[in-house]
């Protein structure tokens, strides 16, 4: 069983970081029980403790970011900080614990009549009492894309609720009736102008902050006369892999996390892994 803490998980903490396991027996009290699946090792829960701060208001913590001791050999920290160190199977369990998590936080009253649901089939369903209806937990799609010029350069924006100097790829969410391709040509343009050609999917992501699946794709820009929207995007531009080395290298930009799809998608135009950097020039 592991254990959930708001937008952090519980982990070993030291140089090999993993999940901090715990029989069933040891279940806090008030904690919610959550199902996460089984594999030839036996079965997986997740306890939820009762934080005041969930997955979805992680970009907006104003204490420690980096975790925080428990008092035993374990701490507690947010999956976005320790999410490389973990194995496949740990980072599949604390993405589907996060996910699950705030989806009970956020949809605990029915839609329907306002009721409050109750949990049932091991945390997977809510049910409403009064009209007998079942909900499940959702997932929001979005797309994130790196979108190259003629020239090979890539395409990357700063958003105005980040630090200087930090940039990524353009990213958005699929409205009503859209597809998918359209959502990355409909994004980019919005945001800064670029005209985008042909798309192609790369590969995708859950990301449960709060609830989304990001969707990769890598496009041709048709046109790149770039003007930022001021709203979404209040800096954009064009880089060549010898300029984001330089920026990357020095310390005049900051860019995501090893973890992220961003930056998977990032280091593929790039050609191999960016250098390493001190960690105070990485994603704030």
């Amino acid at each position: 069983m592991l254990t959930v803490d708001g937008d952090r998980v519980a982990t070993t903490g030291g140089d090999d970081t993993a999940l901090a396991f715990v029989p069933p027996s040891d279940r806090a009290e008030g904690a919610r029980l959550l199902y996460l699946g089984r594999d030839d090792d036996g079965a997986y829960l997740a306890q939820i403790l009762g934080s005041e701060h969930h997955a979805g208001d992680a970009d907006r913590r104003t204490d420690d970011p980096q975790g925080s001791t428990t008092g035993g050999s374990e701490s507690y920290a947010v999956l976005r900080e320790i999410g490389w160190q973990l194995g496949d199977r740990d980072a599949g369990l604390a993405v589907g614990a996060l996910a699950l998590a705030n989806w009970h936080h956020t949809h605990s009253h029915c839609p329907r009549c306002g009721t409050a649901t109750e949990v049932i089939d091991a945390g997977w369903v809510r049910r409403c009492p009064a009209d007998e209806s079942l909900h499940y937990p959702r997932t929001d799609a979005a797309v994130i894309m790196a979108i190259t010029d003629d020239a090979g350069r890539i395409l990357l924006g700063h958003a105005p609720q980040w630090p200087d100097g930090q940039f990524s790829v353009p990213a958005g969410f699929v409205e009503p009736g859209e597809s998918l391709e359209a959502a990355v040509r409909r994004e980019v343009f919005e945001e800064t102008n670029v005209v985008v050609g042909e798309v192609t999917y790369r590969a995708s992501q859950p990301w449960p902050f709060p609830a989304s699946l990001m969707v990769g794709f890598v496009g041709r820009a048709l046109a790149i006369d770039v003007r930022p929207d001021g709203e979404e995007i209040t800096e954009a531009r064009f880089f060549s892999a010898d300029e984001l080395r330089t920026a990357w290298t020095t310390g005049t930009i900051r860019l995501p996390r090893p973890t992220s799809i961003a930056r998977s998608l990032i280091e593929e135009w790039f050609g191999e892994p960016l250098p390493e950097v001190e960690t105070a020039r990485r994603w704030a």
